[in-house]
């Protein structure tokens, strides 16, 4: 029968062990915002002192009054800690994983104490000047990394609601830069400041940059007298992106958008294969809908600027492409 209260782990287990082999300063090391679109990647690593701090635990399993007040005992109690950062447009360059593990080594240089053993949680070496132990699930294995994940953590959370003030809509002081719905909304409704992630933003852009272009695809079929079945039709076969139907023809509308910076145009990615599932995407159709509709199949070509999401270029393009 399994245990229904599995008891926590000593958290100071690692530290006692590696103190008993003669060890002496050990600081634990950890991370805080790897994930969010914006703001820089926080590191902490902190230098316990001899009393034991109840209470310790991962950030993120943490009320946000409980790592305020932890924040504090830690900073009291410790021997020595630092907290550092990476910040959003050095993220951009050298990738988040690099960022994290240079916040790591720029948090573990600013210690007034060098310690002789360093705890970090993960498995990902910052290869620091000092004897090194990556630990998995360390915010949850050791006091050294649990205190340092809430430095980091309670550290980051305060810097982003700073940056709330400078940078007003976004709720970075609620949603601190994570990938929240609240968030995507704004940065439809703002557009991307200059403290986000742009290597975070791709899928976002390129969604962004579709959606600009369905938008307009159909407000083009409307003016030319077109009535809209369907936008994002799904089946078992993919997606059509418009369906349209004018009184003589039914249009299966592909809409092909990219920033200007592409050089290939939008219509070169509507290969064979994507054609033939288009066709059996619209056959499902017809087969759930009898019409007596002329199908057709057309491409709207967009060319989207990135900055302001407007139409740059545009080119509509009837009978594309037919069943053989």
């Amino acid at each position: 029968m399994a245990e229904k209260n599995k008891a926590r782990p000593d958290l100071y287990y690692y530290e006692n062990s590696y103190h008993s082999q003669g060890f002496g300063d050990i600081c634990g090391i950890d991370e805080a915002g790897r994930g969010p679109l914006a703001g820089p990647v926080f590191a902490a690593a902190v230098i316990l002192g001899d009393e034991k701090i109840e209470g310790l635990d991962d950030s993120k399993k943490l009320s946000e009054e409980k790592r305020e007040a932890l924040f504090d005992k830690i900073t009291r109690n410790a021997s020595a800690y630092a907290v550092a950062f990476c910040n959003e447009k050095e993220i951009d360059k050298i990738n988040i994983l690099q960022a994290s593990l240079e916040a790591m080594r720029r948090a573990a240089g600013g210690l007034s104490v060098k310690p002789s053993l360093a705890l970090v949680d993960g498995d990902q070496n910052p290869k620091l000047d000092v004897k090194t132990v990556c630990i998995v699930g360390g915010d949850a294995k050791s006091a050294s990394v649990a205190a340092a994940s809430i430095l980091a953590k309670v550290s980051r959370d305060r810097y982003m609601t700073v940056l709330d003030q400078k940078y007003p809509g976004y709720g970075f002081a609620k949603h601190k830069g994570y990938p929240t719905k609240e968030h995507y909304k704004k940065l439809d409704e703002l557009g991307v400041s200059e403290i986000h992630r742009k290597t975070f933003l791709k899928k976002y852009e390129a969604a962004r940059i579709g959606r600009a272009g369905e938008n307009f695809a159909a407000r083009y079929l409307e003016k030319q007298g077109f009535n809209i079945l369907a936008r994002n039709w799904r089946c078992p076969y993919g997606e059509i992106d418009v369906i349209a139907e004018n009184g003589e023809f039914l249009a299966f509308v592909e809409v092909k958008s990219r920033s200007e910076i592409f050089q290939a145009l939008p219509c070169e990615a509507v290969d064979e294969k994507k054609r033939r599932k288009i066709i059996l995407a619209a056959t499902a159709y017809l087969s759930e809908r009898e019409s007596a509709l002329q199908p057709r199949f057309d491409i709207m070509e967009i060319i989207v600027n990135p900055e302001t999401g407007k139409i740059y270029k545009y080119r509509y393009i009837e009978n594309s492409f037919w069943d053989k």
